[in-house]
């Protein structure tokens, strides 16, 4: 038996051996580090690499090459359509509407009847004045009959021998008859004044039926049975109908001011709708407005065009392009043009793909494209939508895909 205070073997064992895994798990957490920080060295490295690599290396751009375009392009614009005729019928006469006729799409012919109005108070103001006027008729007869009698009882005391009657009756005679006259002139003239008003309300009847003024469409109805209608077109009267003529139709369009010179008086036009597949229709420039607009610097210019089918109705809006002259000019699209404070540029690539700005002036925006006068020549390779961080003079790599510069530069059509 061991005496109590004798070391014991197994626990001087068991401390080495935990003191050697301690120092092996010290080891491998060492090393650990120091790979995890080698690894992270080297990423580092090829990042720094990497992004040296990719900041020396040429920026990458979209180009096109500037080629001479078709003597005749063609100019596309938006419009809208504007019925020949558009009219707005109001009541002439107050009353209320007995019956219509007609409904919003009908179409209907000049002279037909819309709408009947009834017009009591109307009726009673003719019956009145036509009473008026035969009571005026027989008083112009009775003032007739005096003034024949005070003619015939002048004349007898006018050829009386001198002293039979004196001068001062044969005077009052010539007054008596004077006066008959005057009576029945102004007995005439009450007539014609009562004329005068019974014929203004024979005409006024005659617009107790609203009619068209022309063939047409009815584009809008306001009233119904029963309603009650003012005659005049105040913003306090309500209007009946609105008719439009939509053969032929005109279509207005804003020119931007650069193409003004070639909106001339019948240039051919050639419109479509989107709501219309398919169809195209042909015009010409009927009249222009002659003057720029200050605000938006377009010119108002008017196609008109026929529209047998109906197929266009007013306040659509359409395409309209028109054939125009190149005057020389050459197109590029306007993603190409770089604004500074001296003006518009663009950026010219070299042989060398070196970027070279060079001002150039407009001569005519169409939109997506624009027509320079200068500054640059068929042949000539430009950048499309450069960045403001590239300097003159720095060397540029051109993409592989061009495509849709080169769809771009393509003139409308």
């Amino acid at each position: 038996m061991q005496p109590h205070n004798a070391p014991n073997p197994n626990m001087e064992v068991t401390g080495k051996q935990i003191r050697r895994f301690a120092l092996m798990i010290a080891v491998f957490l060492v090393a650990g580090f120091i790979l995890v920080h080698i690894i992270k060295m080297v990423h580092e490295h090829r990042i720094d690499k990497a992004t040296e690599e990719s900041a020396s290396a040429p920026t990458l751009v979209n180009v096109m090459t500037i080629t001479h375009l078709p003597d005749a392009l063609t100019l596309k614009l938006p419009g809208e359509t504007a019925a020949w005729y558009t009219s707005t019928i109001y009541a002439r006469v107050d009353g209320y509407v007995g019956k219509w006729n007609v409904d919003i799409g009908d179409i209907v012919k000049k002279g037909q009847v819309l709408a009947t109005i009834e017009t009591p108070e109307l009726d009673a103001q003719l019956a009145a004045a036509q009473a008026n006027l035969k009571s005026a008729e027989a008083l112009v007869s009775a003032r007739k009959a005096d003034a024949d009698f005070a003619k015939t009882t002048y004349d007898r005391w006018r050829d009386s021998p001198k002293g039979v009657v004196s001068e001062q009756e044969r005077e009052a005679k010539k007054a008596a008859y004077a006066s008959a006259n005057a009576s029945l002139n102004e007995a005439q003239a009450q007539v014609i004044l009562d004329q005068a008003n019974v014929d203004r309300y024979l005409v006024l009847t005659k617009f107790k039926q609203v009619t068209a003024p022309y063939d047409g469409k009815i584009s809008q109805r306001h009233i119904d049975i029963g309603n009650l209608v003012t005659a005049g077109s105040t913003s306090n009267t309500t209007p009946l109908y609105q008719i439009v003529q939509n053969d032929p139709m005109r279509v207005f369009v804003d020119a931007p001011q650069s193409a003004t010179a070639d909106m001339k008086i019948g240039v051919p036009a050639t419109i479509t709708a989107s709501n219309i597949p398919g169809h195209v229709f042909t015009g010409k420039i009927a009249r222009t407005s002659d003057a720029i607009d200050p605000q938006a610097r377009t010119l108002k210019v008017e196609v008109d065009l026929p529209n047998t089918g109906q197929l266009l109705v007013s306040g659509l809006y359409v395409d309209v392009s028109f054939d125009i002259s190149n005057n020389g000019l050459l197109q590029v699209p306007a993603a190409a043009l770089i604004f500074s404070a001296t003006g518009p540029q663009v950026a010219i690539i070299d042989q060398d793909h070196r970027i070279h700005f060079h001002p150039v002036s407009i001569a005519r925006d169409n939109g997506n494209t624009v027509e320079l006068g200068s500054g640059v020549k068929a042949g000539d390779v430009i950048a499309l939508n450069i960045s403001n961080q590239i300097t003159d003079g720095e060397k540029v790599e051109i993409s592989e895909s061009n495509e849709g510069a080169a769809n771009a530069s393509a003139p409308q059509k």
